[in-house]
């Protein structure tokens, strides 16, 4: 699969390798099989799980439950041990620069596509959000030039949340 398929579709269903809102952490373990490092807070009331490409967000509570999780796109640029993971273990293939032209190149193959609401209040980026699911792009406005991170027209992150 392409890294513009799965950004595509966890825009339109919410959810990433089926994981999405309310999900235990003993399934966010399951979809991924993957090093990570645990951020608890003192009181035990958030965890965030960062699996480099991926980060976990859970609230706390008898069991530890998904409330948001991002995908850090801006890191495969400085790390191409990242790509070769998730092609390995995920069976993922990610560019190390990802295009939102290409994203939504996938979107348009998908049997329904979300409908996305545009926005430029963040300096830098230009935001595209599905209210449905509640996944948000960010991807670098203008002409930067792509040096160690991406540049104009690239997906920087994506947000569940």
């Amino acid at each position: 699969m392409k890294g513009s398929d799965l950004i595509a579709e966890m825009v339109a269903s919410g959810r990433i390798r089926g994981i999405g809102f309310g999900s235990p952490v003993a399934d966010v373990e399951s979809a991924f099989p993957l090093d990570c490092v645990d951020d608890e807070d003192d009181e035990g009331l958030s965890l965030r799980r960062d699996y480099g490409l991926v980060e976990f967000f859970f609230n706390g509570g008898p069991e530890w439950v998904v409330v948001g999780a991002s995908v850090e796109v801006h890191r495969l640029a400085t790390d191409p041990a990242l790509q070769e993971e998730w092609r390995r273990i995920q069976g993922v293939d990610f560019p190390e620069y990802l295009t939102w032209e290409d994203v939504e190149r996938s979107l348009s193959r998908l049997p329904v596509a979300p409908g996305l609401r545009v926005s430029r209040d963040q300096t830098g980026y230009v935001e595209y959000r599905s209210i449905d699911t509640r996944v948000s792009v960010l991807v670098v406005d203008g002409p930067e030039e792509r040096h160690h991170r991406p540049g104009g027209g690239d997906v920087f992150s994506v947000a569940l949340g």
